[in-house]
């Protein structure tokens, strides 16, 4: 039988059964803590998901959809430091950096600059498709799983260019998808209208991805994996996760608004959030906030009929359920500030000004926070192999966060991997460093 909330609490809270403490909770209910709990519970773990917002309610629930395993190009490529200043001077520049955020985020800006390195790059890249092996065939999967396999729409990503010299200078970013084995088409003028009728006329060019997929209604998926994660006998507890700390009996006890969780394990997948439970720890993750936006059109048709990426916008245009979205643009502002509506305003220009029939049609505008590590990598493993001075001195405590853009893309991925570890070390004790080369 599901356990409710209220339930959940009682059991794993030192004022209920100490003994019964779960052994795993997952702190965060996107859709990497919201895999990642599934998955757990699939294992046989006894698992409590603990969020302050209902699941998928942050970039879960806005994200563009995109499963994108050929997203293996890092953020931060050469040439980037040139880009600093329109970032800077350039509000409708699809990387926004405002100058009263510039001494926030100076120290995170250096170790993007320096991951742009080539060889870093080359790095980067490498660790990125190896987490994005299989995605989505593991998203196909999933979604049979837990009974929403409509959702799952494999038409590929096709990337639309002015003309061929605005492909030629996106050359290095095609190079290292094909040197991870990813395969893709250039297309004329006349063969792209023929995948998208509509497409732009100021396009000429494009690229077409067969092997990627696009999930139609973000939100209503993550539900999904969570009422099986319900079903299946897991615990949720509403509530605002405030520290962590190990008691005397050797359990995790998980501070909250509402009252103190105990759990042998403990699965941090918080985002942005996950940086300031885990710095007083002596985890200190150089990760910021990618700011992202969407505008979703609330009638149904769309005019695309696959995730379309508008290249010089660095935009995607997905056609959901209710109606297109177009997403995209970086803003670097934190975690504070209100929404920047000019940013918003950008995407819908770009769409009413690609697409005339969007003019004066209803819409949402929306924002969220996408938690982006300097290199791109997310952060995945023991928490030990993120401290430098004594490596077992968090004990049961990982980590899996960091994913910017492609949270969606490596949320199944990255469930198997943390599952992997922590049924490892609960079965046997051993603990494993899995991700620390790879992914730190």
């Amino acid at each position: 039988m599901a356990m409710t909330e209220q339930d959940g609490d009682q059991a794993c809270t030192r004022s209920g059964n100490p003994t019964g403490a779960a052994d795993v909770a997952v702190i965060g209910a996107g859709i990497v803590g919201v895999c990642t709990a599934y998955e757990l519970r699939k294992r046989g773990q006894r698992v409590i998901l603990i969020d302050k917002a209902e699941p998928g309610q942050g970039c879960s629930f806005g994200n563009s959809g995109a499963i994108s395993p050929s997203s293996v190009t890092p953020l931060a490529m050469p040439g980037v430091l040139a880009s600093v200043p329109r970032m800077l001077g350039k509000p409708d520049s699809p990387l926004f950096l405002p100058w009263w955020y510039l001494p926030s985020a100076a120290p995170w800006l250096i170790r993007f600059v320096m991951a742009a390195r080539p060889h870093i790059v080359r790095q980067s890249a490498a660790s990125l498709a190896r987490i994005h092996t299989a995605a989505v065939q593991r998203h196909e999967c999933l979604a049979r799983e837990v009974g929403v396999p409509e959702l799952v729409l494999r038409r590929g990503h096709l990337h639309l260019y002015r003309d061929q010299s605005a492909l030629d200078a996106d050359h290095a970013a095609w190079d290292l998808r094909a040197q991870h084995g990813y395969t893709f088409s250039r297309l004329s003028r006349q063969a792209l209208q023929a995948l998208e009728p509509r497409a732009p006329e100021r396009y000429k060019v494009a690229m077409f991805l067969e092997d990627q997929a696009t999930i139609l209604n973000p939100y209503r998926y993550v539900r999904a994996i969570f009422a099986q994660f319900l079903a299946r006998g897991g615990e949720s507890s509403r509530a605002e996760v405030r520290a962590l700390r190990r008691d005397g009996e050797g359990l995790w006890e998980i501070v909250t608004d509402a009252r103190p969780i105990f759990t042998r394990q403990v699965v941090v997948a918080a985002g942005i959030w996950s940086r300031a439970l885990l710095e007083p720890l002596g985890i200190r993750l150089h990760m910021e906030t990618q700011r992202g936006y969407h505008v979703q059109f609330t009638h149904r048709e769309s005019p695309v009929s696959r995730t379309v990426i508008l290249t010089d916008h660095k935009v995607f245009l997905t056609p959901m359920e209710d109606g297109l979205r177009i997403g995209g643009t970086v803003e670097f502002a934190g975690t504070q500030a209100q929404p920047n509506e000019h940013r918003a305003r950008i995407l819908l220009r770009v769409a009413q000004e690609n697409f005339s029939e969007l003019v004066d049609k209803p819409h949402q505008t929306w924002m969220g926070h996408r938690p982006c590590m300097p290199d791109t990598v997310p952060v995945m493993g023991p928490a030990d192999a993120f401290v430098s001075d004594n490596a077992d001195k968090l004990p049961g405590l990982w980590v899996a966060t960091g994913h910017g853009h492609l949270g969606l893309t490596d949320s199944v991925g990255t469930a198997s991997l943390i599952a992997d570890g922590v049924c490892s070390a609960a079965n046997s004790g051993l603990k494993t460093r899995a991700g620390q080369a790879q992914y730190g």
